[in-house]
């Protein structure tokens, strides 16, 4: 396993199986994200606007480089329908030489 700084997880929820689908697509493929997991069956619990909600999602793991960070900012900002969607980036504090590499790769731009 390798220690790195430059690698994160970043964290984003959908509020369903078509903007989950156009958004991890299109992270790929502009190059913004080595992968995206989407994980159903996620239930949110939240306030928004002084109410409780409680509302199924789907969860977003996008595997990236750090240095993608703004723009994939900038790509949520401009493609998803929530006034404030969620992106929150987890560092990888250790992974793989081969998977590592896979995401240096994949996430460099064209």
């Amino acid at each position: 396993m390798l220690g790195t700084k430059d690698h994160v997880v970043v964290l984003c929820t959908a509020p369903d199986e078509t903007v989950a689908t156009k958004l991890a697509r299109g992270l790929v493929e502009a190059r913004l994200a080595a992968c995206v997991n989407r994980i159903t069956g996620v239930r949110s619990t939240y306030v928004w606007e002084g109410e409780t909600k409680d509302d199924a999602e789907i969860q977003l793991v996008i595997k990236t480089h750090r240095d993608r960070l703004d723009a994939i900012a900038e790509f949520i900002a401009a493609n998803h329908p929530y006034d404030v969607p969620e992106l929150i980036a987890i560092p990888i504090l250790a992974g793989s030489a081969p998977c590592l590499a896979f995401l240096d790769e994949t996430t460099r731009p064209s």
